[in-house]
């Protein structure tokens, strides 16, 4: 559906007491889009993520998710969701993705990818069992089924969590630093059935530092800075020297030229 704003997110702010973590972030993902958030640690990517799927709630500003507006309450300078009902809906939207991964221990990788599609979509068991061995095929997992998450390398893991994610069908997949945790030999693997997913249309807002997945697989690339959106474009003009000064100096440590 070409056209369809996914997520709008308008001025978002965010203190952690005195410290102002987010200054007024705003962005627009339309449906397919695949837009890389970039920035130094300490930057507030993984903060405004966080306050995207409200793990974290922002201090103010507007998020809208497929059309559907968080109902917030403030008061007394601080703010909460107003509906825990609609939290959990616009979760279930929001396929997240973490840097460690987040499996449950205690489950095999198939009960980890069934378990929020039985027990918060309500949907049938056996109907979620055969998608959950469908979406391991896909992330080339299939033969890790009854594995528990301990037994699988990391990027294994982050392949199962991909997988689990992916069983809610959401609107839109947040990323957060998918790779970082890896050893560097496991990183491609990931990044692989990212790229795949990103082919097939997903909507996505990955934070990453890998340069050439920000620059060959995104369709819009975020530089953000000191809890603001310091540069925005295309990677062509972002990487072609179009970025902001701190943009070109940021990805001069990866090596990457114009």
């Amino acid at each position: 559906m070409p056209g369809v704003t996914r997520l709008s997110v308008r001025n978002i702010r965010k203190s952690f007491g005195i410290h102002e973590v987010l200054r007024g972030i705003s962005l627009d993902a339309q449906d397919g889009d695949v837009i890389s958030l970039l920035g130094a640690s300490g930057s507030g990517k993984s903060t405004f993520l966080r306050c995207i799927n409200l793990l974290e709630t922002a201090t103010d500003g507007e998020i809208w998710v497929d059309g559907e507006q968080i109902r917030m309450i403030h008061k007394g300078g601080k703010s909460r969701p107003a509906s825990q009902k609609q939290v959990d809906h616009i979760r279930s939207e929001l396929g997240m993705v973490f840097q460690s991964f987040n499996l449950w221990s205690h489950m095999t990788i198939l009960q980890n990818i069934i378990e929020g599609p039985v027990h918060v979509l309500k949907r049938p068991r056996s109907e979620c069992i055969a998608e959950a061995e469908a979406l391991l095929e896909k992330v080339g997992i299939a033969d890790k089924r009854h594995a528990y998450p301990a037994h699988l390398s990391g990027g294994q893991q982050q392949r199962a969590a991909i997988a689990r994610a992916l069983a809610m069908k959401p609107k839109v997949m947040l990323f957060d630093e998918p790779t970082s945790a890896l050893d560097p030999e496991l990183v491609g693997e990931v990044l692989r059935v990212m790229r795949a997913l990103a082919e097939e249309g997903m909507t996505m807002l990955v934070v990453t530092h890998e340069m050439s997945f920000a620059r060959n697989v995104s369709n819009r690339v975020v530089f953000m800075r000191e809890g603001v959106v310091d540069s925005s474009g295309t990677p062509d003009e972002m990487f072609g020297g179009g970025g902001s000064p701190a943009f070109r100096q940021f990805i001069g440590h990866f090596g990457t030229g114009q």
